[in-house]
């Protein structure tokens, strides 16, 4: 029974892909009934198909992309999407973090991936990252397994963020440290503003309603009410 457990845990072991969003990105109704190969390579779609294949190249079968892999029109699935987004992140095997604006001779500390709400949990809760450049070749030709037990790419990472490598090696979501991990999220920028508080629900390890056309204020008034109510920290009004 052992082995027939280890056996399934190997064979459905899936990567999940971190990127920022451009143009042309495919949606779940896009790509459904079609082989990803077979499709057009024009904008998200080429960005698509190359990450299955580097997926595979790290010897992969599942791959979850949040731009495909969600019912966008289904609002019941968009909310349980959102609260179990660090759930999946951390559970997958690899996150391969394509950054489409940093070249191969750049530094990954230029990237907008670095400055986005949602890439925030991105970065934290999968336990294996690699990050790969515009061309996707490894970030400075780092072959390790695991970039975030990387020095080179920790202190880099580490001086843009503000975030220590000891949070960055190993995160735990819940309410410890609540004033640091707003802090975390200040600087960072969302499309839609509510999102800048619903992103960091994860984080936080809380539960709350996704109300898309809410003001940012008050999304992030309920976010703090809860943070407080659960740990009485009265410190985070403050941030």
């Amino acid at each position: 029974m052992d082995r027939i457990r280890a056996d399934i845990s190997r064979d459905f072991q899936y990567v999940t892909l971190s990127h920022r969003w451009g143009e042309g990105e495919p949606s779940l109704r896009d790509i459904e009934g079609h082989t990803i190969y077979g499709m057009s390579i024009r904008g998200g779609f080429g960005k698509l198909q190359t990450f299955c294949r580097v997926a595979l190249e790290w010897n992969y079968l599942w791959a979850w992309s949040d731009t495909c892999c969600i019912d966008k029109h289904s609002s019941a699935e968009v909310q349980e999407t959102i609260g179990s987004m660090f759930a999946w992140y951390r559970q997958s095997a690899l996150t391969i973090v394509y950054l489409s604006d940093v070249t191969d001779i750049c530094s990954l500390g230029s990237s907008e991936w670095l400055r986005r709400g949602w890439t925030l949990q991105e970065l934290l809760a999968p336990e294996r990252v690699v990050f790969y450049t515009n061309t996707w070749s490894l970030y400075k030709n780092i072959t390790s397994p695991n970039h975030k037990m990387d020095v080179v790419v920790l202190e880099e990472v580490e001086g843009v963020t503000g975030i220590e490598r000891r949070f960055l090696k190993m995160f735990s979501p819940g309410l410890d440290d609540a004033r640091l991990r707003l802090q975390w999220a200040s600087t960072r920028t969302t499309t839609r503003a509510e999102d800048i508080a619903y992103s960091l629900f994860g984080i936080f390890n809380v539960h709350l309603p996704i109300m898309y056309g809410e003001s940012s204020e008050n999304a992030l008034g309920r976010l703090l009410a809860e943070v407080v109510s659960q740990s009485g920290d009265i410190s985070v009004l403050d941030w």
